[in-house]
């Protein structure tokens, strides 16, 4: 009965063994130190590797493993071999018998009684989800050390202010190497002005942008962008800051105000700055009763240059007469270029009419001096007009119209007058009305004339349509370009009858070539702001493709970045109508207002036209380079087109087409061709269809 009892009991801790083996979310076996066999396994061990708890006792641990894995694990059995009384540690990828590869990490505890080893406790722990967590980790940390040698904003990485590491980008803007940099506290690199927002910055954990001012090694002043992250660590918070370079964006942001206040051309001050430096004048001198006083200044058959030579050329006449006029005015003067060939000075220090009319001589003087433009030598004459504050108007509009008025006065006596403002010789609302009439007359009587200057694709040459320009056949002074009417017309109210002439017959002249047998290219026409405050420009517009039967998409109309902002509510709902009628929208002479990206994706515009003072400036002013290049990209990212205007070189050319602009216009292709003329022109670059 005893031994019955016993036998009992040992089966029963044997079953309590298995229970608690086959339990455990471990691998484990045990192998006898004296056969060298497995003596017992879990089940997990056994099935892990193909067998069952009972096939597995008695086989050798090479055969369990198999060959393969026997011989990966082999090496470490070495202290177990030597007896050493230590646990062996390691960790192997092994394939388990149903074929999935698990990391397994592996401890053999040595069993030993009265100094000699008499077997080894096998245990296997599957730690693939710690591996694969660590091993992830890793991958994400390659990525960003890529990430951040790559990237060229400035990345840094500290805790309590005190820089962990950084990115390539950090040294090259800072100046410092790595080393030098870690262990350092992050507000030394900032400058000592804008140190206190920064550590209130940092300390409040905000991660909205920031700007301050960083100091590099070499004690320059950087402006920067910065923009921070709090990100858990193991055992603290740590900050993760991008930083941006604002250098080259202030100096665009800069670039746009000036030119916003400025002329591209000439860089003068342009009208809108001349009214705010006028009124500030006019401001100090009623407060301390002093005088003051406006010249204007026209250069006599300017238009005569842009005709006989080119556009460039009236372009470096305005550039060298504007430095002219600074080279011949005091610090304390002020000029300003209004028009196509028309400059204002401001004389603000209280002068004589004596001083006044010895400056006006000087300016003179210092004009009609010979010019050699492109190997020609130019002499022109120059006429001025001057009123006086008060004698001559207490407002900057008042005394403008009357100093432009005694301009037309000189104007009229001959080239190279001087004239100041006397109301008694001459009427300016008589001389305003005579205007108006014979513009007025000139619509009546079809005295208006069209050019048409081609625009060519990029990168084959090939012809992408004409813009139609409107030249008024004037009595008296012949052929008059627009830029010396069209402002007129507007403020007397007569641009809507000129606009709707240019219309009917650049719609009738497409379609005659067309008839004639011409590619069917684009025409584009320019509408005035006043067009497109009236209600029935749509109607306008169908009724001229309706009469002429040329089809809408061959019709583009061009509108400037203001008419685009200040026509009105309604603006939305009539380029949407003409839209629907097929016809395509431009937005004229881009760059140069104040259109912004949000109204561009509000209205369906197809083509942007970048301004020609952009242009000219391609081949050496860099800001011009990277406007141009700005407006591209954004154009080809809202897949508008774009054509550049003005272009005179092959140089800028080759710039543009590099930038991926897609078509241009200008001197290089063709001089805006009256009707004749522009379809020889086709005749000679296209194929007759």
């Amino acid at each position: 009965m005893p031994d019955n009892f016993n036998q009992r009991q040992i089966r029963n801790e044997d079953a309590m063994l298995r229970l608690i083996a086959d339990t455990t979310p471990a691998m484990l076996a045990y192998f006898d130190a004296a056969t060298r066999t497995c003596s017992f396994a879990n089940a997990r061990y056994a099935e892990y590797f193909g067998l069952t708890p009972q096939t597995i006792v008695g086989l050798s641990a090479r055969e369990v493993v198999g060959e393969d894995v026997w011989e990966q694990i082999e090496p470490y059995l070495g202290p177990l071999r030597a007896h050493v009384p230590e646990p062996v540690r390691y960790t192997r990828k092994l394939l388990s018998s149903a074929g999935k590869l698990q990391f397994l990490e592996t401890v053999l505890r040595p069993h030993v009684e009265e100094g000699l080893l008499k077997g080894v406790v096998a245990l296997l722990t599957d730690v693939s989800p710690q591996y694969q967590a660590a091993q992830q980790m890793r991958d994400n940390e390659e990525r960003m050390r890529k990430f951040s040698a790559i990237t060229t904003e400035a990345i840094v990485l500290h805790r309590d202010g005190f820089i962990l590491d950084g990115n390539d980008a950090l040294t090259r803007l800072t100046g410092y190497t790595l080393d030098e940099l870690r262990g350092t506290p992050i507000l030394d690199y900032v400058a000592l002005e804008f140190r206190l927002r920064a550590l209130q910055h940092m300390r409040s954990g905000r991660e909205d942008r920031e700007e301050s001012m960083l100091v590099h090694k070499n004690g320059e002043q950087v402006p920067i962008e910065v923009e921070a992250k709090t990100m858990p660590g193991a055992n603290d918070e740590y900050r993760i800051v991008v930083v941006r370079d604002m250098t080259a964006s202030i100096q665009a942001r800069q670039h746009m105000d000036f030119l916003a206040r400025h002329d591209p051309l000439t860089r003068l001050p342009n009208r809108a700055h001349l009214n705010r430096q006028l009124g500030e004048a006019l401001a100090q001198s009623l407060t301390q009763r002093t005088r003051l006083a406006v010249l204007s200044l026209d250069l006599d058959q300017f238009q005569a240059v842009n005709d006989s030579l080119n556009h460039r050329a009236g372009d470096l006449l305005l550039c060298e007469m504007a430095q002219r006029l600074r080279n011949a005015l005091r610090p304390q003067d002020f000029v300003a270029r209004i028009g196509s060939d028309d400059f204002v000075v401001l004389l603000p220090d209280n002068p004589s009419l004596l001083e006044t009319e010895a400056l006006a001589a000087q300016l003179r003087s210092a004009v009609e001096a010979p010019y050699q433009i492109e190997g020609t030598q130019l002499v022109l004459s120059l006429s001025l007009g001057i009123a006086t504050y008060p004698q001559d108007g207490d407002g900057p509009e008042a005394l403008l119209s009357n100093a432009e008025a005694a301009m037309h006065m000189a104007k009229s006596r001959g080239r190279g007058f001087t004239q100041f403002y006397i109301p008694m010789l001459e009427s300016r609302s008589t001389r305003m009305l005579m205007q108006e009439q014979l513009l007025r007359q000139a619509v009546e009587r079809d005295e208006f004339e069209l050019h048409y200057q081609p625009q060519i694709h990029m990168h084959n040459g090939e012809l992408a349509g004409f813009e139609a320009l409107v030249r008024w056949k004037h009595p008296h002074r012949g052929l008059v370009s627009p830029d010396e009417f069209i402002g007129f017309a507007e403020n007397r109210g007569l641009i809507a009858a000129v606009d709707r002439w240019v219309l009917n017959q650049a719609c009738r002249q497409a379609k005659a070539w067309q008839d004639a047998g011409h590619p069917a290219v684009p025409m584009a026409i320019n509408l005035s702001a006043q067009e497109f405050r009236q209600r029935d420009v749509v109607q306008e517009v169908a009724q001229a493709l309706e009469d002429s039967g040329l089809d809408a998409g061959l019709l583009h109309i061009e509108l400037t970045e203001s008419t685009l902002m200040l026509s009105g509510g309604q603006m939305p709902e009539t380029l949407q109508a003409l839209k629907a009628l097929g016809v395509r929208l431009a937005i004229d002479d881009f760059g140069t207002g104040y259109s912004s990206l949000a109204y561009l994706r509000k209205h369906p515009i197809d083509l942007l036209k970048i301004d020609r003072s952009f242009v000219s400036d391609l081949t050496h002013n860099p800001d011009a380079q990277a406007i141009v290049g700005a407006i591209v990209q954004m154009g080809q990212s809202l897949h508008l087109n774009i054509v550049a205007e003005g272009v005179e070189t092959q140089a800028q050319q080759q710039l543009l087409k590099d930038m991926g602009c897609a078509m241009m216009q200008g001197f290089l292709v063709s001089a805006p061709l009256p009707s004749d003329q522009a379809q020889h022109w086709m005749s000679q670059h296209c194929h007759p269809l």
